[in-house]
């Protein structure tokens, strides 16, 4: 007899969700298993190097045997025994297990290109721990790296600490970024704010990463009737983590005094039009295309609404006569079709 009603389909529901946890704890065991094998590994091989002449004959040696005996498992390489060495090296944590186990909690691939990649051990520790908050993949780690996240992230100039409590200011500038790398977009060097907004839109999954975890994208230019009056606001999000709407301005030019005011009504007019009861203190972001440091912050000195401001950079820009010439993706396409 089959049963359909629903509160079987609940009872498998709830089996299937134990048996998916189960697997997933699985995985993360199998890497850390493997982690420590290739710590020990490498462990082992640095000592030896040091109490003999072997040198790096060592290693060809150890790869070759090792790929003899276990011929079903990868990872011998002598170039991934290498970058074992390496990454052991690098570390060097004997004495502080704790960080030892927050490297083993991230897979071998993102391991090796945060040595690889980084010099500062405190910056790569940086990574592994934003890969553990996040669930990076390896592409999205790689991205952030090169888009230099680390010296970027937190660092908007606020006025949060006096806006904000505590608790919820630290978290805040913690999400903001300066400047914000958006070299996901092709733009002509000269672009107005309607195209700078349109190609965000385009590229949202990319502006969300970009953004950061936690945002939710609400709308695009957010209309807002205030006493028979209307008002856009430029994007509109809601952030998860801190719970609170989000309102993003951008400019396409250096930062203005008036800015501020401007983003300021729209932060007072979310409060009061959209702010539920739980939600906490609406947050202002604005975006521009460069900014003096000094000038931002005399013009967030008495502003009572929680605002922040930063820059954003595009790495690749084309001339809009030769961004329209190009070919479609479509195009190059037939064209292979009909050389081939």
């Amino acid at each position: 007899m089959k049963l359909q009603d629903r509160q079987y389909q609940n009872f498998i529901k709830e089996i299937k969700s134990k048996i998916q946890t189960s697997q997933i704890k699985a995985a993360i065991k199998v890497n850390e298993e493997l982690l420590r094998l290739y710590w020990e590994l490498a462990q082992m091989i640095v000592l030896k190097q040091k109490e003999s002449s072997w040198g790096d004959n060592l290693i060809e040696q150890v790869s070759n045997d090792l790929k003899r005996e276990f011929p079903n498992m990868k990872g011998f390489s002598a170039t991934n025994i290498k970058y074992m060495r390496n990454w052991y090296l690098f570390w060097n944590l004997e004495n502080r297990p704790q960080l030892v186990d927050e490297i083993f909690k991230i897979p071998w691939g993102h391991n090796r290109e945060i040595v690889t990649k980084i010099k500062d051990r405190q910056e790569a520790l940086y990574y592994v721990q934003q890969t553990i908050h996040n669930g990076w993949s390896r592409a999205v780690l790689i991205h952030q790296i090169e888009s230099n996240l680390y010296k970027r992230d937190g660092k908007a100039i606020t006025n949060f600490d006096v806006n904000l409590p505590q608790a919820q200011s630290d978290l805040a500038k913690a999400t903001l970024k300066d400047p914000y790398s958006f070299d996901f977009l092709t733009l002509a060097a000269k672009h107005s704010e309607k195209e700078l907004e349109s190609a965000l839109i385009e590229q949202m999954r990319s502006f969300l990463l970009e953004l950061g975890n936690g945002f939710a994208f609400v709308g695009r230019q957010y209309r807002l009737n205030i006493g028979g009056d209307e008002f856009f606001v430029d994007l509109l999000f809601y952030h998860i983590k801190l719970k609170c709407y989000v309102v993003v301005e951008l400019k396409t030019v250096k930062f203005k005094p008036e800015f501020t005011g401007q983003l300021n009504f729209y932060v007072s007019a979310i409060d009061g039009e959209l702010k539920d009861s739980s939600d906490n203190p609406t947050i202002g972001i604005l975006i521009c295309k460069s900014k003096n440091n000094t000038v931002v912050e005399y013009a967030l000195k008495n502003i009572e609404n929680p605002i922040g401001v930063s820059e954003y950079q595009l790495v690749t820009q084309l001339p809009k006569e030769l961004k329209s010439s190009l070919p479609s993706i479509e195009e190059i396409e037939d064209e292979l079709k009909g050389f081939i």
